[in-house]
């Protein structure tokens, strides 16, 4: 196994020093996402011209690493879709409701990995089945890991960022509103964008 730099804070020197992270296999554990230090945004086009970006703020999800054999880690993630966040109340609100998400009745969007392969020293894409609107679409999510560190509160942390492209027609979100000059308000495909902190269980 490649060697993989990590950094790890000693609190009781009050101090950072290097490790070297010399096997994967230190990495072997159960961990639970900290949602305060993660993200999952996505980018959406809007009217033709320009972005809209946003995020889900309520999200949890368990990662389960096997340090010696990667291929046999898994992770489960729930997002409650009324956490959705613009920062536009109107359009948050329209998100929520029928024409979009539906949070009535579709209050969760889930991912459940189903396999990982290692593509580089710190690369791996992870294939899993992702949930919304009670349709399910297998897909394969490119995740570069960022480290491992002790932080301040003796808290054994890892990091993930990975992207993925979607088109939400997929998944039976489908409103739209034409334009004068021609093409639509709101772009079809939607970017993906995971930061992901998760914290071992003592």
């Amino acid at each position: 196994m490649s060697t993989k730099p990590g950094w790890v804070r000693d609190s009781s020197a009050h101090h950072e020093r290097r490790r070297t992270v010399t096997d994967y296999s230190e990495l072997t554990g159960e961990y639970t996402l900290d949602a305060d230090h993660s993200r999952l945004g996505f980018v959406a086009r809007h009217a033709m011209v320009t972005k809209v970006r946003g995020a889900f703020n309520d999200v949890e999800g368990t990662i389960v690493v096997d340090g010696k054999e990667p291929g046999n880690s898994r992770a489960e993630v729930k997002v409650k879709t009324a956490s959705i966040d613009t920062r536009n109340e109107q359009r948050d609100g329209h998100l929520r409701a029928n024409d979009f998400l539906d949070i009535e009745k579709y209050p969760e969007i889930t991912f459940a990995s189903t396999g990982i392969r290692q593509t580089g020293e710190d690369t791996f894409d992870v294939t899993g089945d992702l949930t919304v609107k009670d349709v399910t679409k297998s897909v394969t999510i490119p995740f570069e890991f960022g480290g491992a560190a002790t932080d301040p509160f003796g808290n054994f942390r890892i990091g993930f960022e990975g992207s993925l492209r979607i088109d939400r027609k997929d998944y039976n979100v489908t409103w739209n509103a034409p334009l004068e000059a021609g093409g639509v308000l709101v772009g079809d495909k939607i970017a993906l964008e995971f930061e992901v902190s998760a914290v071992r269980k003592s």
